[in-house]
């Protein structure tokens, strides 16, 4: 009989985990493949300014945690050496933590869980002991996944606080704008929601859509140096054949759409072509472009002309959803420094979409 678990977002996730580190209490982070659990603890470690040590448990040996021994010759009796991936004092003392990721826990064998145990449960093994700033969670697919796994041993479970990760495409989305996953990415998952995450435990597919694997996806298209039938094999190896299909003709269209950089400079203010998922496209790219202009330091009154433009333009052309959800992210995804008072169109769309914009943002 299955069991049901509660599950939370990768938002929740970090509360946590962010949580669970400030009382020093271990947590487990449970999910099926592809999900961004790594992401997640990679991403608190960053704002915290810690050290990430990310150790894959089921790639290592006992004596990879346990260390191994030797003759030491001054005490004439057996030493241990310790394990030269654990932090040291001298090394955990350079940062305010150390985050010890311990991935893929219940893939390791049964030896290797043995000896993460006493880590875990002791936040020592032999004479090895954790500094008194490292916080631990561990993570891993569940058993229903059809990966690798070992029954975890009860006692080491109960050590850990357990919290199970759910795909949750609002989350996933505020997450690659941040990290400029490619628009023609986001652009159509935006679009096609349900195609975020295809991962199917009885499939026999090799490729299958995670947020992982779009995020490779959006890798083999950064630098645009490959012809079509290329581009398509990887991307059909990458998340599927069908995926693959659908998301082709998405950049085909949207590859016809005027360039950011001309909206932005006031060159192009109509949009002829009208098929939602590639204007999904242009609207991450258009805020995509408003953000590098930022980055770029360029004169404000220029980018206050550029801001108008974008203002104006998707006025003009987008329905209230597509500019809704540009506006939200300019202004509260990037907090884009805008000047009302310097654009000329800015009292007519707070007019006009303001109310929607603070109802997306409650």
């Amino acid at each position: 009989m299955s069991v049901e678990h509660r599950t939370v977002t990768s938002v929740q996730a970090r509360k946590a985990i962010t949580k669970c580190f400030n009382v020093k209490r271990p947590i487990f982070l449970w999910g099926p493949p592809g999900i961004g659990k790594s992401d997640v603890v990679a991403e608190i470690a960053r704002d915290m300014g810690a050290l990430l040590i990310d150790l894959r448990l089921g790639q290592m040996d006992p004596t990879d945690i346990r260390g191994i021994p030797f003759y030491n010759k001054e005490l004439g009796k057996m030493d241990w050496a310790p394990p030269i991936d654990l932090p040291d004092a001298e090394t955990a003392s350079q940062y305010p933590y150390v985050v010890l990721f311990m991935d893929e826990m219940n893939s390791a064998p049964p030896a290797v869980q043995s000896a993460a145990y006493q880590l875990v449960l002791n936040r020592r093994v032999g004479k090895y002991r954790l500094p008194d700033n490292v916080v631990m969670v561990a993570a891993g697919n569940r058993e229903s996944d059809k990966g690798v796994t070992y029954r975890m041993p009860t006692p080491l479970s109960n050590r850990f606080v357990h919290s199970e990760m759910k795909v949750d495409f609002p989350s996933w989305q505020e997450w690659a704008i941040k990290n400029q996953i490619h628009k023609d990415v986001v652009g159509f998952l935006t679009f096609a929601k349900q195609d975020l995450y295809d991962f199917d435990a009885k499939s026999s597919s090799r490729a299958f859509a995670t947020p992982r694997s779009w995020t490779f996806v959006s890798e083999l298209l950064a630098d645009e140096d490959l012809d079509v039938a290329t581009t398509t094999d990887l991307i059909a190896g990458t998340v599927g054949e069908g995926l693959a299909v659908k998301f082709m003709a998405h950049r085909k269209i949207a590859s016809k759409l005027p360039k950011p950089e001309d909206i932005l400079s006031g060159k192009a203010t109509e949009l002829e072509t009208k098929e939602v998922s590639a204007m999904y496209s242009l609207v991450i790219s258009l805020c995509y472009e408003l953000k590098g202009a930022i980055e770029r330091k360029v004169d404000n009154k220029e980018f206050h002309v550029m801001a108008d433009n974008f203002f104006a333009y998707m006025m003009k052309n987008f329905e209230t959803e597509l500019t809704v959800m540009g506006a939200r992210i300019a202004l509260t995804t990037y907090n884009l420094p805008f000047q009302p008072t310097k654009l000329k169109n800015f009292d007519e769309f707070h007019n006009r979409y303001g109310k929607y914009i603070l109802s997306a943002n409650g």
